[in-house]
């Protein structure tokens, strides 16, 4: 990334979002923001809302690819640490056994709604959760590239 460049005006996130909203709109029908704009405008408005949105690919040990401003301020990482991190770091080791159960189901199933569970940032700092949207992740072919989880309730414990 250029030092000038945003985050959000990266051309890889620019296309990120679009995954993340077609996705999102062909689960659940739902739009991550009302309005129609276009990919540019969608990418920052998106990263700077007040909801927590993140990613991870397909890897055998899925890492985070993606996390709004918002997600980077409650898991206290940089965009750097964020998209370096196992997506199973974001929960607590007692924890990963629940979260792999409910990633399978969204493999499944495609998506689910009103998911909760207790998660804990890089310092510690654990916060739990409540009516988080986890889905999968399309490919303008179909093909799943992942999986996306999106809330704007969570508290610290």
């Amino acid at each position: 990334m250029n030092a000038t460049e945003l985050i959000y005006e990266q051309a890889a996130v620019v296309a990120h979002t679009q995954v993340l909203a077609r996705s999102l709109r062909h689960w659940t029908g739902r739009e991550l923001l009302p309005g129609d704009t276009d990919a540019r405008e969608l990418s920052q408005r998106v990263f700077a809302a007040p909801f927590v949105l993140v990613s991870h690919g397909t890897e055998a040990d899925p890492v985070l690819n993606y996390g709004n401003q918002t997600a980077l301020t409650l898991w206290e990482m940089s965009w750097e640490e964020l998209t370096r991190t196992p997506s199973r770091f974001t929960a607590e080791a007692p924890n990963r056994e629940e979260r792999a159960r409910l990633l399978a189901e969204v493999t499944r199933r495609g998506f689910i709604d009103d998911y909760s569970g207790v998660r804990i940032a890089r310092s510690g700092r654990r916060f739990r959760i409540a009516r988080a949207t986890v889905w999968n992740l399309l490919d303008v072919s179909g093909t799943p590239c992942g999986q996306a989880a999106m809330f704007a309730q969570w508290e610290y414990l």
